[in-house]
């Protein structure tokens, strides 16, 4: 079996998808995308497809080694989520090829469903508490949501009360059981971070996420310092190299690799299974769509140290189209009381629907993410 092309969607609301063809009729899909960056990545797909076309698609490792150490330059959003994608489409066509799900070739199930969480809020936080009390009554035990909106290096009480306001409001409507992600989104510089994770703390956050920006990591030290909140970063980090001086200082608690940026199936498998020998647990970061899901729901039930799973359904960004528009049976997705059960199809256990793709690609998108300013007119973090 040989691969004989490889073919590029870009459909709304902000994704990118591939599809492996190869000789013997056998196909498989993957999401390399970056979030508002979808054309660069497409003209990296395509300047590595020279190299994959007529090679054998099983060979996903040596694939994969290629691709990353093959240029003397390597490694970032741009190259990682197009190997991403790749691979992902290569587990699928495996999983197709042997008849079996991904999982299967991963060591096989450690669970049977992953608990899932769902998005309130927005960019701006707003109406937390009737939409966190929304997502309780359809089932689901976790929401995440931004924490605050843009923050200056050292700025107002008023933006720290707002925050806590807020997370009060939906601890109170939610009870005292329901899972709350607090989304930093690298917003906040470290100055305000640690007034931040003082004063939300006694709401019992689930996790605070990228407390900080990513090049600030040594930031968490002194953060972990001020809270007994569980710390998750890791949605910027791109492989197992990027990881390894995360999981090293030991001040994360939750590391979320994303599965169509950090590499990859295997790779976020390698990845997983580092933290494990940290005790540190993974909740795969995954704001995007089906295929991505389907892929990080093959990781979660061959990795013991996943404990939840973030998925798109009704996110803001998804405005045109949402996570189960492009899928035969959108079924394969059924939330229940919290929890999602693993696919059991071959490959990622997903049926795309191509002719609902083809169509959504001739419109295709410009998604860009907002850019922010302070009230000075600097540059915020968005």
């Amino acid at each position: 079996m040989k691969i004989s092309s490889l073919t590029l969607y870009k459909v709304a609301p902000r994704w990118l998808f591939l599809k492996i063809d190869t000789d013997e009729g056998i196909s498989g899909w993957g999401e390399p995308i970056v979030e508002g960056k979808a054309d660069t990545v497409r003209a990296c797909v395509e300047e590595i497809s020279s190299y994959l076309v007529g090679k054998d698609p099983l060979r996903i490792e040596d694939h994969w080694q290629v691709l990353y150490r093959g240029g003397f330059y390597r490694g970032g959003p741009i190259l990682m989520s197009a190997i991403s994608g790749i691979e992902q489409a290569l587990w699928d066509i495996k999983g197709k090829y042997y008849g079996i799900p991904v999982y299967e070739m991963l060591g096989g199930k450690a669970r049977d469903r992953i608990r899932v969480y769902a998005w309130v809020g927005g960019d701006r936080p707003t109406d937390v508490a009737r939409a966190a009390m929304e997502k309780k009554q359809e089932g689901f035990t976790a929401i995440k949501m931004n924490a605050t909106e843009e923050m200056n290096y050292i700025d107002t009480f008023s933006k720290v009360e707002e925050a806590v306001n807020r997370i009060a409001a939906v601890r109170e409507a939610v009870g005292k059981d329901m899972g709350i992600g607090l989304d930093f989104h690298g917003r906040v510089h470290k100055s305000m971070a640690k007034i931040l994770v003082k004063e939300l703390e006694p709401f019992r956050p689930m996790f605070i996420e990228e407390p900080v920006l990513p090049e600030n990591n040594e930031a968490l030290r002194e953060i972990a310092r001020h809270t007994v909140c569980p710390i998750a970063t890791g949605e910027r980090q791109y492989t197992r190299w990027g990881f390894k001086q995360l999981l090293i200082d030991g001040y994360v608690d939750i590391i979320q690799p994303d599965l169509s940026h950090a590499g990859g199936i295997l790779e976020c498998k390698k990845i997983a299974a580092m933290a494990e020998a940290f005790d540190v647990s993974v909740a795969p970061h995954c704001p995007l769509g089906p295929i991505a899901l389907a892929s990080s729901l093959q990781l979660d039930a061959s990795t013991p140290n996943v404990f939840i799973q973030e998925q798109s359904l009704g996110i803001h960004y998804n405005e045109a189209n949402d996570l189960l528009d492009y899928l035969t049976d959108a079924s394969v997705f059924a939330y229940k009381n919290g929890f999602v059960e693993i696919p059991n199809a071959p490959g990622l256990g997903i049926h795309i629907n191509e002719e609902m793709v083809k169509e959504a690609a001739a419109k295709g998108h410009n998604w860009k993410n907002p850019v922010w300013r302070n009230e000075d007119g600097s540059v915020a973090e968005w």
